[in-house]
């Protein structure tokens, strides 16, 4: 997902949760797959260090490639795990903080986790449909630098089906950007029911695309996005942020942040959607 990601706001329920398993047997289910999948990955590596010469480059199209059915897979169920994983935290109504309350309603909150982790969710609404929306933020992804100026670039490195890509991502050098330069290497997964959809996303690890020279390898997720109507023509706007920044920044200064780019990044998406960004053409 997104790496500047965002929050939803407190007291809001997802009846679909209900009938979820729980996250541990989700998690039992993904360390099988991850151990039935060992040699399946290693030849996934193997077929990516052949194009990672083309990654590199400072542009580049991806190679085409056809992914194994069972590498499909096993990226399809990191990506929906995410999600779900995400989701849970969203759906835990304990613990959340007010952070952040903006004059044109938006909200962010906070919540401590174990390990004294912090994330941070936002709820705003947005004059755009829910299509529109999913338009912006998974179909046309690598088009997100042209209207946000912290975004230096996002590649689909692997489209592995309609609702699941590899992605990486590298934030622009901007001015007062205390946190610095970052690059993200992401699975992102989608889906939708009959009013809402959801974009969901969490860090990956490719021997084949290592961190990039001058860049800190920052890791985003599990997060997620949720999309729902608002009205004619409008959204409620739901964002978890669930980032791992990495490098030596006091945590202080990473959780004044954090919330800073949420807000920065549905400013940015307004003014994209108020000139007609959400319409293709």
């Amino acid at each position: 997902m997104l790496p500047a990601v965002v929050k939803l706001c407190c007291g809001i329920s997802y009846p679909h949760l209900r009938s979820m398993t729980g996250l541990q047997r989700a998690a039992v289910a993904v360390i099988g797959q991850e151990i039935s999948h060992l040699h399946t990955r290693r030849q996934v590596h193997h077929h990516l260090k052949a194009h990672a010469a083309q990654w590199n480059e400072p542009r580049f199209s991806p190679a085409p490639c056809s992914p194994s059915t069972d590498e499909t897979r096993l990226y399809q169920q990191q990506g929906r795990v995410a999600m779900e994983t995400a989701l849970c935290m969203l759906q835990d109504r304990d613990g959340w903080k007010t952070e952040i309350t903006e004059t044109n309603g938006d909200v962010i909150c906070s919540k401590v986790l174990r390990g004294n982790k912090k994330v941070f969710k936002l709820e705003a609404v947005l004059d755009a449909s829910v299509e529109q929306l999913y338009d912006v933020l998974f179909v046309r992804v690598e088009e997100m630098h042209r209207w946000n100026p912290s975004i230096q670039q996002i590649r689909v490195l692997q489209r592995l089906g309609p609702e699941t890509v590899i992605t990486h991502e590298v934030s622009a050098e901007t001015a007062g950007n205390l946190i610095g330069q970052r690059d993200f290497l992401s699975v992102r997964h989608s889906c939708k029911n009959q009013t809402r959809v959801y974009l969901g996303g969490t860090a990956i690890q490719l021997d084949a695309f290592p961190p990039q020279s001058g860049f800190v390898r920052a890791e985003d997720g599990p997060t997620c996005i949720v999309i729902e109507p608002a009205g004619p023509n409008r959204s409620k706007f739901t964002w978890l942020l669930n980032m791992d920044v990495k490098g030596w920044l006091p945590k202080s200064l990473v959780n004044q942040a954090l919330p800073r780019a949420q807000l920065d990044f549905t400013r940015h998406l307004r003014g994209h959607l108020s000139a007609g960004g959400a319409l293709r053409g």
